[in-house]
């Protein structure tokens, strides 16, 4: 069986242009990077906006993963392909990949199989800079902060109080925590410091989040980077950094378009994480693609007490739209990992670990029940998968009248979608009722309660006493409308990675809180949360290549 990068290179692709023309668009409304990708340009976006009848919005989402993930980007490319084949216009929405996870643990994020955005190589690797010019946007700020320190500090800035770090697309752990500053005056003023993965990164949550280049503006200049010895906020719009962030992010406002493996259109745009941030796509790319297509294909980061409880609850609000149908990936290994059964042994044979192991999907799909949609489960195949296991599942899921699919689109690409296709074909025209999981109004600590006792299945929260003192400031300062967006670990419903399946019994612990007051959210962290990761003992680096003729190697 050939491996991921061996099908991408082996595929012949298809114009940009030629991929652009069957949505409507003409080489003008495109901004070439090379013949298989490119971005649209803002006089397209507004036409083509304003003139469109929005199409149906589906949104895949999954169970507790493993750490290797259980094929959630796969499953949502080789649906929207599979909708292609049934002769429906349809596309898929991505995020992009952060090079931190692809030189680290889990790889690219482009698919895998005959399900894969392409060029791979290029979208993992650098695209087309949008992640670079988030990080360039973020640190450009902490620079002109630093240096408004060290010009006198004319707006009265409590050192103690700064609470940005600079960025870096890369896990590097030995940038957490770290000193500038030093060797003299020249350098500037010393301080504590550090750094955050790109992912991160609040610009990068605000890239994701703003409709247009006036929000953008708006939003970066609300972006709180301390506090004056009197305690009033200090944001980007006091320092002057607006103009240049906005003007570095301004070809990074525009979405990406490539293509599927069978040739059919993705857009792929911004990239906040799942677990630190809240793991969808752009604001911008999903109203383009709902105007560009009948069906629009997406995915948000991780579980659905991750991914799709922020997609709910904070890109729909910011968005304007709401999913008509909601897809699970769920797999064998992961069923048996959440039923306790060794990370090693996951592709043996064994149906009491997987049985063990339901509990888990079937609350992910109780989740998606108190949003107001009854979600499809999507059986990614694995080649490993055994038959019997695979009865015990689809027929557990029937059981409890839950509609399923086993989708083998990693071997068969769209082929392999069709019966999940048809699924969500008949999902889409069904009435349902989606909807928040709470209220604007809903005080901030209220909103962590609810969604720790209703996503997680928490007994309750206890607040650390500086996250309570934080909350209340909030409130008072005017946050308290903001959704909340819980940073917590994606190994565990809970907020201990170590317990799986459905735990119950437990409180989450909130140890820490804070305003993103440019995206215009609250961030809640649940215990030991790292926005910088390290890389493991061997990392997917190990294995990536190059050779003479410029083709790459080892991405997966």
């Amino acid at each position: 069986m050939p491996t991921d990068i061996e099908i991408a290179q082996r595929t012949a692709l298809r114009p940009i242009t030629e991929v652009a023309g069957a949505l409507g668009l003409s080489q003008g409304d495109l901004e070439l990077y090379g013949p298989h990708k490119a971005k649209i340009s803002f006089d397209a976006i507004s036409r083509i906006s304003a003139h469109s009848q929005p199409g149906k919005l589906i949104l895949v989402t999954a169970m507790t993963p493993t750490p290797a993930g259980e094929g959630k980007t796969t499953l949502a490319i080789g649906l929207s392909q599979a909708l292609c084949r049934l002769g429906k216009k349809s596309l898929v929405a991505l995020r992009e990949p952060s090079l931190g996870p692809v030189f680290g643990v889990k790889g690219g994020a482009t698919g895998g199989g005959y399900s894969q955005v392409l060029p791979m190589e290029d979208i993992n690797l650098h695209f087309t800079g949008d992640l670079h010019a988030v990080t360039t946007a973020h640190n450009l700020l902490i620079a002109m902060l630093d240096n408004h320190l060290h010009q006198g500090n004319a707006l009265g800035v409590d050192v103690r109080s700064i609470c940005m770090n600079r960025t870096l697309d890369l896990c590097d752990r030995a940038l957490r925590k770290v000193i500038v500053g030093t060797g003299g005056y020249a350098n500037g003023v010393v301080r504590e410091s550090g750094f955050e993965i790109t992912a991160a990164s609040e610009v990068m949550a605000i890239l994701a989040l703003s409709r247009d280049m006036a929000d953008l503006k708006a939003r970066l200049g609300r972006i709180t980077v301390a506090t004056t010895g009197s305690g009033r906020p200090v944001c980007a719009a006091d320092l002057g950094a607006v103009g240049a962030m906005a003007a570095t992010l301004r070809d990074a406002m525009k979405p990406n378009l490539v293509q599927t493996v069978e040739g059919t259109p993705a857009l792929i745009h911004a990239g906040p994480f799942g677990n630190v941030s809240f793991g969808c796509n752009s604001v911008v790319a999903t109203r383009l693609g709902l105007a560009m297509s009948d069906y629009l294909v997406t995915e948000a980061g991780f579980g659905s007490d991750l991914g799709a409880e922020k997609f709910m609850n904070i890109k729909c609000r910011t968005a304007g739209v709401m999913p008509q149908a909601i897809v699970i990936a769920a797999t064998i290994r992961a069923l048996k990992y959440q039923g306790g059964a060794d990370l090693k042994k996951l592709e043996s044979k064994d149906l009491a670990s997987l049985e063990k192991g339901m509990p888990n999907l079937f609350k992910h799909i109780e989740n998606m029940q108190a949003h107001g949609v009854s979600p499809i489960v999507g059986l990614n195949r694995f080649a490993t998968d055994d038959q019997e296991e695979i009865s015990l599942v689809l027929e557990s899921l029937a059981a409890q009248g839950i509609k399923v699919a086993l989708a083998d689109v990693w071997a068969r690409g769209g082929a392999g979608g069709e019966e999940l296709a048809a699924l969500v074909l008949d999902a889409v025209e069904k009435p349902s009722s989606p909807h928040f999981l709470y209220e604007d109004d809903l005080p901030l600590a209220e909103k962590i309660r609810k969604i720790a006792v209703t996503i997680y299945g928490a007994d309750g929260v206890s607040f650390a006493g500086t996250a309570k003192a934080k909350l209340a400031r909030y409130e008072e300062q005017g946050y308290g409308r903001f959704p909340v967006c819980i940073a917590k670990t994606q190994n565990s419903l809970s907020d201990q990675p170590a317990l799986k399946g459905r735990p119950s019994g437990f409180t989450v612990t909130i140890n820490d809180v804070k305003a993103a007051t440019g995206a215009g959210f609250v961030i809640a962290y649940a215990g030991n949360i790292l926005t910088m990761f390290g890389l493991p003992e061997h990392p997917a680096a190990e294995r990536i290549d190059v050779n003479d003729s410029g083709e790459i190697s080892g991405l997966f």
